[in-house]
């Protein structure tokens, strides 16, 4: 393609976590001069593990030539066991159906996908989008710490909580469902003599687990828990002091390793909090600003969100570049092929609140005398077939 005849190449896109890297990636292959703002002051390290499972996962990240680099930094989680109180086993899962296909660390996969943009794209860290003003000539973007600039089309790649969606989709109804369930995470020593295995202990509507964290001396701590009489917790996404309180009273007197990691959690620089919610959104594009991964369509935990991401920006690039740049046939093209394979993880990571953090004792034991039916059924296929269903349910397009 002769770069010459594209149109509004210069593309802002908030977020510098999967989905915004990837799309920096295939933009700037196409032609585009990709620009990244990113809140944080650098690259966020650690993290919970993501997974990619498929054909279209491992296809995408095979093109962008990645794929070998991320295999080599996977986790290679062997075994994630439920325990009862004292630690003793009670069920086993299958890797894939916890793990995928590949595994990673967020971190690790964020450090990977900057490495493989960094030449090709304008990285800037430490600032955030305050004001966003579309004309004829682009959309004129006022940031916190930087000067005004003028870019041709902005992207959200910016999460849950999107600061790009809340500028440029204000007026609607929020978005956001909350699903009922919350979560929490973050790094602490590997004093659990962990080897490439996750640990998990539920009470009811509660679960807390481990994982290893394979090249570190840590593990992740990573706790569930739903609403409280149904009810919504009422936190604030910016103060992490109250959402540490609010996790510290929800599992106030369950055993295990339960006390010892919640004593670690005020020395974790990484401690992650929020509700499971769903994003929900009659259109992904709004002029020339469009949203992608968690910040247009968030699933929550099994509705393939890491994978989904980088098929989305491989997707909106290449529509992008097929359309010479005219976002409005792009967007729209962007949207019809993904509109369909989006609502199916959607729908599959709905179901997550009972696998998750079962409200009962009985439905506790109904989950763990399952898993440790399987190993005696001939369900070998169906697993597989069930752990990938959703994220093969697209037939990726060609772009040039």
């Amino acid at each position: 393609m002769d770069h010459r005849t594209l149109q509004n190449r210069r593309i802002l896109i908030s977020g510098a976590s999967v989905a915004g890297p990837a799309l920096a990636w295939w933009l700037a292959r196409h032609g585009f001069r990709p620009t990244v703002v990113e809140r944080a002051p650098q690259l966020r390290g650690g993290g919970y593990a993501v997974d990619f499972r498929g054909a279209a996962h491992l296809s995408v990240l095979a093109k962008m030539g990645i794929l070998d680099r991320i295999k080599e930094r996977q986790t290679h989680l062997s075994a994630t066991t439920y325990v009862d109180e004292e630690g003793r086993p009670v069920a086993s899962m299958p890797a894939g159906i916890f793990a995928g296909e590949v595994e990673i660390l967020r971190g690790d996969l964020g450090r990977i996908l900057y490495e493989a943009t960094r030449d090709g794209t304008e990285y800037l860290f430490g600032d955030s989008i305050t004001g966003l003003h579309q004309d004829e000539s682009g959309v004129h973007v006022t940031f916190r710490r930087g000067a005004p600039r003028t870019f041709d089309l902005v992207i959200g790649a910016d999460g849950l909580h999107s600061n790009v969606r809340g500028l440029a989709f204000g007026g609607h109804r929020d978005p956001v469902e909350d699903l009922g369930l919350y979560v929490s995470i973050f790094s602490v020593p590997d004093r659990y003599g962990l080897d490439h295995e996750g640990l998990l202990y539920s009470v009811p509507g509660r679960t807390a687990a481990i994982f290893s964290a394979p090249g570190t001396d840590e593990a992740v701590a990573q706790f569930f828990f739903t609403a409280p009489d149904g009810e919504p917790v009422d936190y604030d996404y910016h103060d992490t002091a109250r959402q540490q309180k609010i996790l510290a009273r929800a599992f106030e007197g369950v055993g295990w390793h339960v006390p010892d990691l919640l004593g670690q959690m005020p020395a974790a620089a990484d401690f992650y909090f929020d509700s499971v919610s769903q994003v929900r959104l009659d259109r992904w594009s709004s002029g020339r600003v469009a949203l992608i991964g968690d910040a247009g369509y968030a699933a929550g935990p099994g509705g393939n969100g890491t994978g989904t991401a980088v098929v989305a920006a491989y997707v909106l690039a290449g529509e992008l570049a097929a359309a010479r740049g005219d976002h409005r046939v792009a967007f729209a093209r962007y949207e019809d092929q993904l509109r369909r394979y989006v609502a199916r993880g959607q729908k599959q990571a709905r179901g997550g609140r009972d696998f998750l953090a079962p409200a009962t004792a009985k439905k506790i034991r109904r989950r763990d005398r399952f898993f440790r039916m399987l190993p005696y059924l001939p369900v070998k296929g169906l697993i597989r077939y069930l752990s990938t269903r959703t994220a093969t349910a697209i037939r990726l397009p060609e772009y040039p």
